[in-house]
Protein backbone atom coordinates (compact mmCIF):
# COMPACT_ATOMS: atom_id res chain seq x y z
CA UNK A 1 0.00 0.00 0.00
CA UNK A 2 1.35 3.52 -1.12
CA UNK A 3 1.63 6.52 1.71
CA UNK A 4 -1.34 8.48 0.68
CA UNK A 5 -0.65 11.60 -1.54
CA UNK A 6 -2.01 15.39 -0.03
CA UNK A 7 -3.38 18.59 -1.37
CA UNK A 8 -2.77 21.44 1.13
CA UNK A 9 -5.10 24.27 -0.73
CA UNK A 10 -4.20 27.75 -1.95
CA UNK A 11 -2.77 29.18 1.10
CA UNK A 12 -4.52 30.69 4.22
CA UNK A 13 -8.14 30.62 5.08
CA UNK A 14 -8.42 34.24 5.12
CA UNK A 15 -8.23 34.46 1.51
CA UNK A 16 -11.19 32.15 0.90
CA UNK A 17 -14.31 33.75 -0.93
CA UNK A 18 -16.72 33.78 2.63
CA UNK A 19 -19.46 33.44 1.00
CA UNK A 20 -18.32 30.20 -0.87
CA UNK A 21 -17.05 29.10 2.65
CA UNK A 22 -20.36 29.73 4.05
CA UNK A 23 -22.43 28.05 1.66
CA UNK A 24 -20.10 24.61 1.73
CA UNK A 25 -21.04 24.85 5.23
CA UNK A 26 -24.81 25.04 4.89
CA UNK A 27 -24.63 22.18 2.36
CA UNK A 28 -22.42 19.97 5.00
CA UNK A 29 -25.67 19.76 7.42
CA UNK A 30 -26.17 23.32 8.38
CA UNK A 31 -24.23 26.47 9.95
CA UNK A 32 -25.87 28.74 13.14
CA UNK A 33 -27.18 32.56 12.15
CA UNK A 34 -24.64 33.72 15.39
CA UNK A 35 -21.90 32.24 13.31
CA UNK A 36 -21.10 28.90 14.74
CA UNK A 37 -18.37 28.50 11.59
CA UNK A 38 -16.21 25.57 11.50
CA UNK A 39 -13.06 25.38 9.57
CA UNK A 40 -13.29 23.29 6.52
CA UNK A 41 -11.69 20.14 8.33
CA UNK A 42 -14.12 20.02 11.29
CA UNK A 43 -17.16 19.95 9.27
CA UNK A 44 -19.54 17.12 9.46
CA UNK A 45 -18.96 14.68 6.95
CA UNK A 46 -15.74 16.07 5.50
CA UNK A 47 -13.66 13.56 3.67
CA UNK A 48 -10.69 13.99 5.11
CA UNK A 49 -7.99 16.39 5.69
CA UNK A 50 -6.14 14.88 2.77
CA UNK A 51 -8.68 16.32 0.29
CA UNK A 52 -8.90 19.25 -1.84
CA UNK A 53 -10.47 21.10 1.54
CA UNK A 54 -8.73 24.42 2.27
CA UNK A 55 -5.96 24.20 5.13
CA UNK A 56 -3.89 26.85 6.50
CA UNK A 57 -0.59 26.21 5.66
CA UNK A 58 2.71 27.53 2.88
CA UNK A 59 5.45 29.89 4.14
CA UNK A 60 3.77 32.73 5.07
CA UNK A 61 0.26 32.42 7.30
CA UNK A 62 -2.07 34.79 8.81
CA UNK A 63 -4.16 34.53 11.71
CA UNK A 64 -6.51 36.56 13.65
CA UNK A 65 -7.95 36.10 17.09
CA UNK A 66 -11.27 37.35 17.59
CA UNK A 67 -14.69 36.80 19.52
CA UNK A 68 -17.21 34.97 17.53
CA UNK A 69 -20.68 33.36 18.78
CA UNK A 70 -20.95 30.03 18.31
CA UNK A 71 -23.69 27.38 18.92
CA UNK A 72 -23.10 23.84 20.76
CA UNK A 73 -25.67 21.15 20.51
CA UNK A 74 -28.30 24.05 19.57
CA UNK A 75 -27.39 26.51 22.49
CA UNK A 76 -25.61 30.05 21.88
CA UNK A 77 -22.60 30.60 23.26
CA UNK A 78 -19.50 32.86 23.04
CA UNK A 79 -15.72 31.74 22.16
CA UNK A 80 -12.71 33.48 21.33
CA UNK A 81 -11.55 31.89 17.75
CA UNK A 82 -8.76 32.10 15.54
CA UNK A 83 -9.94 33.03 11.57
CA UNK A 84 -13.20 32.91 12.73
CA UNK A 85 -13.81 29.51 13.73
CA UNK A 86 -13.87 26.91 16.64
CA UNK A 87 -11.81 24.86 16.34
CA UNK A 88 -9.01 27.28 15.04
CA UNK A 89 -7.81 26.42 11.71
CA UNK A 90 -6.02 23.30 10.48
CA UNK A 91 -1.96 24.51 10.39
CA UNK A 92 -0.61 22.21 7.57
CA UNK A 93 3.24 22.45 7.48
CA UNK A 94 5.94 20.23 6.22
CA UNK A 95 9.73 19.41 8.21
CA UNK A 96 12.00 21.27 6.71
CA UNK A 97 10.55 24.48 5.90
CA UNK A 98 10.69 27.85 7.24
CA UNK A 99 7.39 29.16 8.30
CA UNK A 100 6.01 32.81 9.06
CA UNK A 101 2.97 33.21 11.15
CA UNK A 102 1.51 36.29 11.78
CA UNK A 103 -1.16 36.67 14.62
CA UNK A 104 -3.78 39.76 14.79
CA UNK A 105 -5.14 40.34 18.10
CA UNK A 106 -8.81 41.66 17.31
CA UNK A 107 -9.99 40.92 21.34
CA UNK A 108 -9.72 43.99 23.91
CA UNK A 109 -7.07 41.92 25.86
CA UNK A 110 -3.40 40.42 25.42
CA UNK A 111 -3.02 37.26 23.61
CA UNK A 112 -0.65 34.93 23.14
CA UNK A 113 -0.50 31.75 20.79
CA UNK A 114 2.02 28.73 22.15
CA UNK A 115 3.11 26.13 19.54
CA UNK A 116 2.46 23.32 21.73
CA UNK A 117 5.30 20.04 20.75
CA UNK A 118 7.22 22.02 18.61
CA UNK A 119 11.05 22.58 18.12
CA UNK A 120 11.81 25.78 18.08
CA UNK A 121 14.24 28.99 19.53
CA UNK A 122 12.69 30.36 22.43
CA UNK A 123 11.45 33.32 21.40
CA UNK A 124 9.08 31.96 19.21
CA UNK A 125 7.17 29.52 21.84
CA UNK A 126 4.69 32.08 22.81
CA UNK A 127 4.09 32.57 26.88
CA UNK A 128 3.72 35.56 27.67
CA UNK A 129 6.23 36.80 30.55
CA UNK A 130 8.57 33.96 29.63
CA UNK A 131 9.40 33.74 26.26
CA UNK A 132 7.72 36.85 24.85
CA UNK A 133 5.68 39.97 26.10
CA UNK A 134 2.49 38.68 24.67
CA UNK A 135 0.34 40.43 21.90
CA UNK A 136 -1.54 43.51 23.04
CA UNK A 137 -5.04 44.32 21.49
CA UNK A 138 -5.08 45.83 17.84
CA UNK A 139 -1.40 44.53 17.60
CA UNK A 140 0.34 41.87 14.71
CA UNK A 141 3.51 39.63 16.07
CA UNK A 142 4.96 37.09 13.27
CA UNK A 143 6.55 34.04 14.38
CA UNK A 144 9.26 32.97 12.56
CA UNK A 145 10.56 29.68 13.15
CA UNK A 146 11.84 26.24 11.02
CA UNK A 147 10.24 22.99 11.28
CA UNK A 148 12.32 20.46 12.56
CA UNK A 149 10.00 18.06 13.09
CA UNK A 150 7.06 15.93 11.78
CA UNK A 151 3.85 14.19 13.07
CA UNK A 152 0.49 15.67 15.02
CA UNK A 153 0.82 18.50 17.20
CA UNK A 154 -1.49 21.46 18.20
CA UNK A 155 -1.57 25.05 19.24
CA UNK A 156 -3.12 27.07 21.85
CA UNK A 157 -3.35 30.73 23.47
CA UNK A 158 -1.25 30.75 26.65
CA UNK A 159 -2.73 34.00 28.15
CA UNK A 160 -5.40 34.24 30.56
CA UNK A 161 -8.12 31.09 30.28
CA UNK A 162 -8.72 31.82 26.66
CA UNK A 163 -7.82 28.45 26.19
CA UNK A 164 -11.01 27.42 27.80
CA UNK A 165 -12.79 29.31 25.31
CA UNK A 166 -12.22 28.22 22.15
CA UNK A 167 -8.87 29.44 21.27
CA UNK A 168 -6.97 26.46 20.08
CA UNK A 169 -6.38 24.15 16.57
CA UNK A 170 -4.61 21.61 15.27
CA UNK A 171 -1.08 21.34 13.45
CA UNK A 172 0.05 18.41 11.27
CA UNK A 173 3.60 18.26 10.10
CA UNK A 174 4.36 15.77 6.78
CA UNK A 175 7.43 14.44 7.29
CA UNK A 176 10.68 14.77 4.75
CA UNK A 177 10.99 11.86 3.50
CA UNK A 178 8.53 8.74 3.60
CA UNK A 179 6.49 7.99 6.61
CA UNK A 180 6.26 4.92 7.48
CA UNK A 181 2.57 4.94 8.87
CA UNK A 182 1.14 3.35 5.50
CA UNK A 183 -2.75 4.79 5.35
CA UNK A 184 -5.27 5.67 2.99
CA UNK A 185 -7.66 8.44 3.93
CA UNK A 186 -6.96 10.57 7.54
CA UNK A 187 -9.17 12.42 9.70
CA UNK A 188 -7.92 15.38 12.89
CA UNK A 189 -9.84 14.14 16.21
CA UNK A 190 -9.64 17.11 18.12
CA UNK A 191 -11.27 16.40 21.91
CA UNK A 192 -12.24 19.64 24.00
CA UNK A 193 -14.55 20.85 26.69
CA UNK A 194 -16.57 23.89 26.91
CA UNK A 195 -18.83 25.93 29.50
CA UNK A 196 -21.86 28.47 28.87
CA UNK A 197 -20.57 29.41 32.41
CA UNK A 198 -17.43 32.10 31.68
CA UNK A 199 -14.23 30.46 32.67
CA UNK A 200 -13.60 33.41 35.54
CA UNK A 201 -16.58 32.31 37.07
CA UNK A 202 -15.68 28.41 36.81
CA UNK A 203 -11.95 29.46 38.96
CA UNK A 204 -14.34 31.50 41.36
CA UNK A 205 -16.59 28.61 42.18
CA UNK A 206 -13.67 25.94 42.15
CA UNK A 207 -11.35 28.37 44.55
CA UNK A 208 -14.88 28.55 46.97
CA UNK A 209 -15.64 24.81 46.47
CA UNK A 210 -13.61 22.57 44.81
CA UNK A 211 -16.28 19.91 44.48
CA UNK A 212 -18.68 22.13 43.33
CA UNK A 213 -19.21 20.45 39.99
CA UNK A 214 -18.89 16.95 41.17
CA UNK A 215 -22.31 16.01 41.37
CA UNK A 216 -21.51 11.90 41.52
CA UNK A 217 -20.49 11.87 45.03
CA UNK A 218 -21.52 8.68 47.25
CA UNK A 219 -25.60 8.51 48.72
CA UNK A 220 -26.99 6.98 51.70
CA UNK A 221 -29.04 5.45 49.29
CA UNK A 222 -26.20 4.13 47.74
CA UNK A 223 -24.61 3.07 50.85
CA UNK A 224 -28.08 1.24 52.16
CA UNK A 225 -28.11 -0.07 48.30
CA UNK A 226 -24.68 -1.70 48.80
CA UNK A 227 -22.92 0.21 46.18
CA UNK A 228 -19.54 1.88 45.99
CA UNK A 229 -17.96 2.03 49.39
CA UNK A 230 -18.69 -0.16 52.48
CA UNK A 231 -19.56 2.21 55.83
CA UNK A 232 -16.22 1.84 56.90
CA UNK A 233 -13.98 2.73 54.16
CA UNK A 234 -16.38 5.59 53.87
CA UNK A 235 -15.81 6.32 57.49
CA UNK A 236 -12.09 6.58 56.56
CA UNK A 237 -12.00 8.46 53.77
CA UNK A 238 -14.17 10.98 55.75
CA UNK A 239 -11.58 11.31 58.38
CA UNK A 240 -8.94 11.48 55.91
CA UNK A 241 -10.87 14.55 54.19
CA UNK A 242 -10.69 12.77 50.95
CA UNK A 243 -13.57 12.06 48.45
CA UNK A 244 -13.10 9.23 46.43
CA UNK A 245 -15.69 10.55 43.42
CA UNK A 246 -13.24 13.59 42.94
CA UNK A 247 -11.83 12.48 39.61
CA UNK A 248 -12.07 15.54 37.99
CA UNK A 249 -12.79 19.00 38.79
CA UNK A 250 -14.88 20.55 36.30
CA UNK A 251 -17.73 18.02 35.20
CA UNK A 252 -20.24 17.22 32.69
CA UNK A 253 -22.11 19.02 35.27
CA UNK A 254 -21.09 22.32 33.14
CA UNK A 255 -19.26 20.72 30.22
CA UNK A 256 -20.21 20.23 26.83
CA UNK A 257 -18.02 17.29 25.55
CA UNK A 258 -16.74 18.38 21.82
CA UNK A 259 -15.60 16.96 19.06
CA UNK A 260 -14.25 18.95 16.19
CA UNK A 261 -16.01 21.90 17.75
CA UNK A 262 -19.34 19.63 17.57
CA UNK A 263 -21.64 18.46 20.82
CA UNK A 264 -22.95 15.31 21.08
CA UNK A 265 -25.67 16.17 19.42
CA UNK A 266 -24.53 17.73 16.56
CA UNK A 267 -22.69 14.00 15.86
CA UNK A 268 -19.88 14.90 14.11
CA UNK A 269 -19.33 12.22 11.16
CA UNK A 270 -16.38 11.78 9.54
CA UNK A 271 -16.60 9.66 6.26
CA UNK A 272 -14.80 6.58 4.81
CA UNK A 273 -15.01 3.21 2.39
CA UNK A 274 -14.89 -0.03 3.66
CA UNK A 275 -11.25 -1.49 3.58
CA UNK A 276 -9.48 1.78 3.76
CA UNK A 277 -6.75 2.08 6.32
CA UNK A 278 -8.16 5.54 8.20
CA UNK A 279 -5.59 7.51 10.11
CA UNK A 280 -7.40 9.06 13.58
CA UNK A 281 -5.10 12.28 14.74
CA UNK A 282 -6.47 12.77 18.38
CA UNK A 283 -5.32 15.69 19.92
CA UNK A 284 -6.81 16.57 23.79
CA UNK A 285 -7.71 20.43 23.58
CA UNK A 286 -9.56 20.08 26.74
CA UNK A 287 -9.04 22.74 29.69
CA UNK A 288 -9.60 19.92 32.39
CA UNK A 289 -10.80 16.63 30.94
CA UNK A 290 -9.22 13.43 30.53
CA UNK A 291 -10.89 11.38 28.17
CA UNK A 292 -11.05 7.78 27.32
CA UNK A 293 -11.26 7.06 23.74
CA UNK A 294 -13.33 3.91 21.91
CA UNK A 295 -14.89 2.72 18.73
CA UNK A 296 -17.00 0.17 19.84
CA UNK A 297 -16.39 -3.37 16.67
CA UNK A 298 -12.84 -1.59 15.39
CA UNK A 299 -9.45 -2.23 16.92
CA UNK A 300 -7.01 0.88 17.35
CA UNK A 301 -3.87 0.46 16.30
CA UNK A 302 -1.52 3.19 18.07
CA UNK A 303 1.18 4.70 15.87
CA UNK A 304 2.20 7.90 17.20
CA UNK A 305 2.47 9.47 20.73
CA UNK A 306 2.87 13.09 21.29
CA UNK A 307 3.83 13.18 17.60
CA UNK A 308 6.58 10.45 17.91
CA UNK A 309 6.36 7.57 16.21
CA UNK A 310 6.14 4.15 18.20
CA UNK A 311 5.68 0.83 17.05
CA UNK A 312 2.69 -0.12 16.27
CA UNK A 313 0.37 -1.66 19.73
CA UNK A 314 -3.52 -2.89 19.25
CA UNK A 315 -5.54 -1.68 21.73
CA UNK A 316 -9.45 -1.57 22.26
CA UNK A 317 -9.30 2.03 24.68
CA UNK A 318 -6.74 4.42 25.36
CA UNK A 319 -6.39 7.22 27.51
CA UNK A 320 -5.32 10.42 26.51
CA UNK A 321 -4.46 13.63 28.96
CA UNK A 322 -5.07 17.33 28.13
CA UNK A 323 -2.17 18.35 25.52
CA UNK A 324 -1.39 14.71 24.78
CA UNK A 325 -1.40 13.61 21.14
CA UNK A 326 -2.35 9.99 19.81
CA UNK A 327 -2.47 9.02 15.89
CA UNK A 328 -4.10 5.44 15.76
CA UNK A 329 -4.81 3.42 12.34
CA UNK A 330 -8.31 1.55 12.04
CA UNK A 331 -9.57 -0.33 9.31
CA UNK A 332 -13.39 -0.90 8.77
CA UNK A 333 -14.40 -3.25 6.50
CA UNK A 334 -18.15 -3.32 6.74
CA UNK A 335 -20.39 -0.54 4.94
CA UNK A 336 -21.87 0.59 8.81
CA UNK A 337 -21.51 3.31 10.75
CA UNK A 338 -18.77 3.17 13.74
CA UNK A 339 -19.57 5.27 17.18
CA UNK A 340 -16.12 7.22 18.53
CA UNK A 341 -16.86 7.77 22.39
CA UNK A 342 -14.36 9.89 24.05
CA UNK A 343 -15.88 9.13 27.95
CA UNK A 344 -15.22 11.87 30.35
CA UNK A 345 -12.80 10.12 33.06
CA UNK A 346 -15.33 10.34 35.53
CA UNK A 347 -18.16 9.15 33.98
CA UNK A 348 -20.09 12.40 33.77
CA UNK A 349 -20.28 12.92 29.80
CA UNK A 350 -19.07 11.85 26.76
CA UNK A 351 -18.53 13.59 23.35
CA UNK A 352 -19.66 11.24 20.77
CA UNK A 353 -18.75 11.38 16.54
CA UNK A 354 -19.62 8.80 13.98
CA UNK A 355 -17.25 7.13 11.20
CA UNK A 356 -19.48 6.09 8.07
CA UNK A 357 -19.29 5.05 4.45
CA UNK A 358 -21.84 7.74 4.31
CA UNK A 359 -23.17 11.23 5.62
CA UNK A 360 -26.09 10.91 8.01
CA UNK A 361 -25.45 7.37 9.17
CA UNK A 362 -25.60 6.85 13.23
CA UNK A 363 -25.24 3.70 15.35
CA UNK A 364 -26.01 2.87 18.93
CA UNK A 365 -24.39 5.20 21.28
CA UNK A 366 -23.08 3.11 24.29
CA UNK A 367 -24.40 4.40 27.87
CA UNK A 368 -22.12 6.33 30.50
CA UNK A 369 -19.97 3.40 32.19
CA UNK A 370 -20.59 3.61 36.39
CA UNK A 371 -18.28 6.16 37.37
CA UNK A 372 -14.52 5.08 39.03
CA UNK A 373 -14.06 5.97 42.88
CA UNK A 374 -10.18 6.39 43.92
CA UNK A 375 -8.53 3.78 45.54
CA UNK A 376 -5.44 3.71 47.90
CA UNK A 377 -3.42 3.20 45.05
CA UNK A 378 -4.58 6.73 44.55
CA UNK A 379 -3.94 7.74 47.21
CA UNK A 380 -0.30 6.86 47.18
CA UNK A 381 -0.96 3.73 49.91
CA UNK A 382 -0.94 0.97 47.73
CA UNK A 383 0.80 -1.65 50.44
CA UNK A 384 -0.24 -4.41 48.82
CA UNK A 385 3.18 -3.71 46.49
CA UNK A 386 5.13 -3.70 49.63
CA UNK A 387 6.55 -7.35 50.91
CA UNK A 388 4.90 -8.88 53.08
CA UNK A 389 1.61 -6.53 53.25
CA UNK A 390 -0.18 -7.97 50.73
CA UNK A 391 -3.86 -8.77 52.50
CA UNK A 392 -3.48 -6.68 55.62
CA UNK A 393 -5.87 -4.86 56.85
CA UNK A 394 -5.06 -1.23 58.07
CA UNK A 395 -6.67 2.07 59.30
CA UNK A 396 -5.32 4.27 56.80
CA UNK A 397 -7.34 6.87 58.94
CA UNK A 398 -5.00 6.86 61.49
CA UNK A 399 -1.99 7.12 59.19
CA UNK A 400 -0.14 10.40 58.74
CA UNK A 401 -0.91 12.10 55.45
CA UNK A 402 1.89 15.12 55.85
CA UNK A 403 5.17 13.10 57.14
CA UNK A 404 7.77 15.40 56.17
CA UNK A 405 10.12 12.86 56.24
CA UNK A 406 8.53 11.08 52.66
CA UNK A 407 9.52 14.25 51.35
CA UNK A 408 12.15 16.54 53.23
CA UNK A 409 12.25 19.47 50.63
CA UNK A 410 8.83 20.05 50.75
CA UNK A 411 7.45 22.78 52.58
CA UNK A 412 4.58 21.46 54.38
CA UNK A 413 2.45 24.72 53.75
CA UNK A 414 -1.15 25.19 53.80
CA UNK A 415 -1.17 24.34 49.82
CA UNK A 416 0.11 20.67 50.69
CA UNK A 417 -2.59 18.56 51.85
CA UNK A 418 -1.09 14.91 51.86
CA UNK A 419 2.39 13.42 50.97
CA UNK A 420 2.07 9.95 49.10
CA UNK A 421 3.51 7.64 51.24
CA UNK A 422 4.16 4.87 48.98
CA UNK A 423 4.22 6.54 45.52
CA UNK A 424 4.55 3.41 42.71
CA UNK A 425 5.91 3.90 38.69
CA UNK A 426 1.87 3.73 37.69
CA UNK A 427 2.80 4.05 33.66
CA UNK A 428 1.79 0.67 33.57
CA UNK A 429 -1.64 1.06 34.55
CA UNK A 430 -4.52 1.60 31.99
CA UNK A 431 -5.74 4.74 34.02
CA UNK A 432 -8.56 5.67 36.38
CA UNK A 433 -11.29 3.81 36.06
CA UNK A 434 -9.84 1.26 33.06
CA UNK A 435 -8.55 -1.25 35.41
CA UNK A 436 -11.19 -3.88 34.75
CA UNK A 437 -12.80 -3.06 31.59
CA UNK A 438 -12.55 -6.00 30.11
CA UNK A 439 -10.56 -5.68 27.01
CA UNK A 440 -6.73 -3.99 26.40
CA UNK A 441 -6.21 -0.54 27.06
CA UNK A 442 -3.16 1.29 26.13
CA UNK A 443 -0.44 1.96 28.72
CA UNK A 444 3.02 4.19 28.49
CA UNK A 445 4.62 0.82 28.81
CA UNK A 446 3.43 -0.13 25.82
CA UNK A 447 4.93 2.67 24.11
CA UNK A 448 8.50 1.73 22.45
CA UNK A 449 10.20 4.25 20.35
CA UNK A 450 9.98 3.48 16.38
CA UNK A 451 13.74 5.00 16.39
CA UNK A 452 16.69 4.63 19.28
CA UNK A 453 16.09 7.39 21.39
CA UNK A 454 18.73 10.14 20.41
CA UNK A 455 20.89 10.39 23.43
CA UNK A 456 22.70 7.15 24.85
CA UNK A 457 24.20 8.71 27.43
CA UNK A 458 23.34 8.03 31.66
CA UNK A 459 21.76 10.65 33.21
CA UNK A 460 24.50 12.60 35.20
CA UNK A 461 22.23 13.51 38.03
CA UNK A 462 18.45 13.44 39.40
CA UNK A 463 15.94 15.60 40.55
CA UNK A 464 12.81 14.99 42.17
CA UNK A 465 9.80 17.57 41.63
CA UNK A 466 7.17 16.68 44.15
CA UNK A 467 3.11 17.61 42.47
CA UNK A 468 1.30 18.98 45.33
CA UNK A 469 -2.16 20.63 46.29
CA UNK A 470 -4.76 21.03 48.51
CA UNK A 471 -7.89 20.23 46.90
CA UNK A 472 -9.91 21.51 49.27
CA UNK A 473 -8.61 25.27 49.10
CA UNK A 474 -8.09 24.44 45.15
CA UNK A 475 -4.14 25.56 45.79
CA UNK A 476 -1.65 23.96 43.33
CA UNK A 477 2.12 23.74 43.14
CA UNK A 478 5.23 22.14 42.31
CA UNK A 479 7.33 21.28 45.80
CA UNK A 480 4.39 22.82 47.83
CA UNK A 481 5.29 26.49 46.41
CA UNK A 482 2.95 28.50 43.70
CA UNK A 483 4.11 30.18 40.67
CA UNK A 484 3.30 33.59 42.46
CA UNK A 485 6.06 32.68 45.32
CA UNK A 486 8.69 30.95 43.25
CA UNK A 487 12.36 32.66 43.89
CA UNK A 488 13.93 30.59 41.03
CA UNK A 489 13.36 28.98 38.26
CA UNK A 490 14.60 25.44 37.47
CA UNK A 491 18.20 25.01 36.29
CA UNK A 492 20.10 23.33 33.52
CA UNK A 493 23.17 23.34 32.02
CA UNK A 494 23.08 23.23 27.99
CA UNK A 495 23.19 19.68 26.91
CA UNK A 496 23.57 17.94 30.01
CA UNK A 497 21.57 14.87 30.87
CA UNK A 498 19.01 14.65 33.54
CA UNK A 499 16.81 11.95 35.45
CA UNK A 500 13.43 13.97 36.17
CA UNK A 501 11.46 11.94 38.82
CA UNK A 502 7.34 13.42 38.89
CA UNK A 503 6.25 12.62 42.19
CA UNK A 504 2.45 13.13 42.59
CA UNK A 505 1.06 13.71 46.22
CA UNK A 506 -2.39 14.35 45.03
CA UNK A 507 -5.68 12.61 44.37
CA UNK A 508 -5.83 14.01 41.22
CA UNK A 509 -3.83 13.15 38.06
CA UNK A 510 -1.44 15.71 36.60
CA UNK A 511 -0.13 16.16 32.56
CA UNK A 512 2.65 17.48 33.35
CA UNK A 513 4.17 19.25 29.88
CA UNK A 514 8.01 21.27 29.28
CA UNK A 515 7.98 23.45 26.55
CA UNK A 516 10.33 23.07 23.98
CA UNK A 517 11.47 19.87 24.61
CA UNK A 518 11.10 15.83 24.37
CA UNK A 519 11.93 13.53 27.07
CA UNK A 520 12.26 9.98 26.63
CA UNK A 521 9.26 8.23 29.70
CA UNK A 522 11.39 5.97 31.37
CA UNK A 523 9.48 2.41 30.67
CA UNK A 524 11.85 -0.36 31.00
CA UNK A 525 12.29 -0.16 26.97
CA UNK A 526 15.94 0.80 27.81
CA UNK A 527 16.98 2.70 24.26
CA UNK A 528 13.57 2.97 22.91
CA UNK A 529 11.32 4.73 25.62
CA UNK A 530 8.55 6.83 24.12
CA UNK A 531 9.60 10.51 23.67
CA UNK A 532 6.86 12.58 25.00
CA UNK A 533 6.55 16.47 25.65
CA UNK A 534 3.40 16.12 28.04
CA UNK A 535 3.45 12.74 30.53
CA UNK A 536 0.02 12.32 32.64
CA UNK A 537 1.23 11.37 36.46
CA UNK A 538 -1.73 9.33 38.25
CA UNK A 539 -2.83 10.17 41.82
CA UNK A 540 0.08 8.69 44.33
CA UNK A 541 2.17 7.52 41.31
CA UNK A 542 5.59 8.73 40.14
CA UNK A 543 6.64 8.93 36.83
CA UNK A 544 10.51 9.55 35.54
CA UNK A 545 11.92 10.60 32.53
CA UNK A 546 15.27 11.50 30.89
CA UNK A 547 15.84 14.80 29.13
CA UNK A 548 18.23 16.18 27.43
CA UNK A 549 18.61 20.20 28.11
CA UNK A 550 19.49 20.76 24.55
CA UNK A 551 17.29 23.84 23.79
CA UNK A 552 18.80 26.91 25.28
CA UNK A 553 16.30 29.51 26.57
CA UNK A 554 13.08 29.88 28.81
CA UNK A 555 10.84 27.84 28.68
CA UNK A 556 7.45 27.02 30.70
CA UNK A 557 6.61 23.87 32.70
CA UNK A 558 3.25 23.21 33.98
CA UNK A 559 0.67 21.03 34.50
CA UNK A 560 -1.98 21.37 31.76
CA UNK A 561 -5.28 21.11 33.88
CA UNK A 562 -5.96 25.08 33.20
CA UNK A 563 -7.22 26.14 36.37
CA UNK A 564 -4.25 23.43 37.99
CA UNK A 565 -1.43 25.78 36.48
CA UNK A 566 -3.68 29.18 36.97
CA UNK A 567 -4.00 28.59 40.62
CA UNK A 568 -0.31 28.06 40.46
CA UNK A 569 1.06 24.32 39.32
CA UNK A 570 3.94 26.66 37.20
CA UNK A 571 7.12 27.41 36.80
CA UNK A 572 9.93 28.13 34.34
CA UNK A 573 13.11 25.92 33.24
CA UNK A 574 16.29 27.55 31.97
CA UNK A 575 18.57 26.14 30.02
CA UNK A 576 21.97 28.09 30.12
CA UNK A 577 24.50 28.94 28.16
CA UNK A 578 22.21 30.46 25.63
CA UNK A 579 23.49 30.55 22.00
CA UNK A 580 26.64 31.92 21.25
CA UNK A 581 27.53 31.44 25.17
CA UNK A 582 25.63 34.15 26.86
CA UNK A 583 24.79 33.82 30.21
Amino acid sequence: MTIVSRSHGEGPISRLDRRRLLAGAGALGGVSALGGLWPAWARSGTPGVTSTLPTVSGETIALTVGHTPIKVDGRAGHAVSVNGTVPAPLVRLKEGQSVRIAVTNNLDEDTSIHWHGLLLPFQMDGVPGVSFPGIKPGETFTYEFKVRQNGTYWYHSHSGLQEQMGHYGPIVIDPAGEDPVQYDREHVIVLSDYSFMHPHEIFRKLKAHAGYFNHQKQTVAGLLAGRDQSFKARKEWSAMLMDPTDVLDVTGSTYSFLVNGHGPKDNWTGLFTPGERVRLRFINAGAMTIFNVRIPGLKLGVVQADGQNVRPIEVDEFQIAPAETYDVVVQPMDARAYTLVAEAADRSGMGRATLAPRLGMSTEVPPLRERPLLTMRDMGMDHSSMAGMGGMEMDHSAMSMRDGRNAPDVPLGPGVQMISPIPADRTGDPGQGLEEVGHKVLTYKDLVSLDPNPDPRPPSRELEIHLTGNMERFMWAFDGVGYSHIKAPIPFSFNERVRVVLVNDSMMAHPIHLHGHFYEVVTGNLGHHPRKHTVNVLPGGKVAFDLTADEPGDWAFHCHLLYHMHAGMFNVVTVRPLDGGAA
